[in-house]
């Protein structure tokens, strides 16, 4: 998202500054106000399908509209601003049990976050951030909120990042992952059969990818979670035109984002950058996906739902018209994103219960 809040001094900082607090009570005390009130001050907008953004959601792309765009920085201002984002705009009000000293073979770290309430179900958790962005530490919160209100344990990946690291090192992550937990599954306590992958945009990529890849394994993921994921790197789809200036992802940041993932631009209609092209997607788990009305992204993702029913694969998707990309982390000022999370919650908490 253009970034609207100003970037700590030090980006791993954990604790708001004195702005930072501001805004969030601000925008927290803005999603409070009855939405009928609401809508009354604020101006609606609507797509092209009659979707109605969310006022507390429209007002703060008003104001995202008019700050720095992280596209226009360095690689490490625009991971900071995100990191500022989130912990301005995220819910952690539902804390968990957390382990953050996990290490992979490979080196790479992770986190797992355990409920309060005994499972033996685990969600593999692997971030947004348009394989560039993010961390765990940014999704502290929704990692928190997913494990509380599912009753799940959540395991969270810190793949490698692009420049340093461009395709496919996030995958290659991936796939460690897996079959990390699925080796650990019986020391955590947990059921090998009863892991669910789940991936917000980039994220939500490589856990499509993962889940084609493991088509052939004897073990695979009881179902697949991907909100409001990227899917094709070459097609051409109306939500792209439509929202291509919308401040949550804008079409410049696609851009950026893709060319620092993807520095040999003939990778992208590869099928591990490119789920929709997979030649076969029969024995994929079943899946749910989550789309956002205002999302450049949302009509690419409804095409791969559309692809996975035609091999049979059973697949839901929820539409979240009034929402914006990335409302995975919006949870704190808008009651309508932390509702949309909550439906997400629930579903992986009946798949495992």
């Amino acid at each position: 998202m253009t970034a609207i809040t100003v970037a700590s001094a030090t980006p791993d900082a954990t604790r708001l500054t004195g702005p930072e607090r501001v805004q969030r009570a601000a925008f927290t005390a803005l999603g409070r106000v009855p939405k009928a009130i609401l809508r009354r001050l604020v101006r609606s907008t609507v797509n092209s399908d009659g979707d109605v953004m969310e006022p507390e959601i429209a007002v703060l792309m008003r104001v995202a509209a008019g700050a720095p765009d992280f596209s226009d920085g360095s690689v490490a201002q625009a991971r900071a601003l995100m990191e500022t984002d989130c912990r301005v705009f995220a819910d952690t009000s539902e804390p968990v049990a957390v382990d953050p000293d996990i290490v992979l073979p490979s080196g790479i770290r992770a986190s797992l976050y355990r409920p309060k309430v005994r499972s033996n179900g685990l969600v593999l958790f692997l971030h947004g951030g348009g394989f560039v962005l993010g961390s765990r530490k940014a999704y502290d919160g929704p990692a928190q909120l997913i494990a509380a209100r599912a009753g799940v344990n959540v395991l969270a990946i810190e793949y490698r990042l692009a420049p340093e690291s461009p395709f496919p090192a996030a995958l290659d992550d991936a796939w460690e992952a897996w079959h990390f937990a699925v080796e650990r599954c019986d020391g955590w306590g947990i059921d090998p059969e009863r892991i669910v992958l789940l991936g917000d945009s980039a994220g939500a990529n490589l856990c499509a990818v993962l889940s084609n890849q493991l088509q052939g394994e004897a073990l695979r993921p009881r179902m697949q979670v991907l909100m409001y994921p990227v899917i094709d790197g070459v097609g051409s789809y109306r939500s792209r035109e439509e929202f291509a200036d919308n401040p949550a992802l804008t079409a410049k940041q696609i851009e950026w984002l893709a060319e620092l993932y993807l520095p040999n631009a003939g990778d992208r209609s590869d099928p591990r950058v490119s789920p929709l092209l997979a030649e076969d997607l029969s024995r994929v788990p079943a899946t749910v996906i989550t789309v956002a009305g205002f999302d450049p992204l949302r009509d690419e993702a409804i095409a791969y739902a559309m692809r996975l029913k035609d091999f049979g694969v059973p697949t839901r998707v929820l539409r979240e018209g009034g929402l914006v990309h990335g409302y995975l982390s919006m949870t704190r000022i808008s009651p309508a994103a932390c509702d949309a999370v909550h439906r997400v919650a629930a579903v992986i908490g009946h798949a495992l219960a």
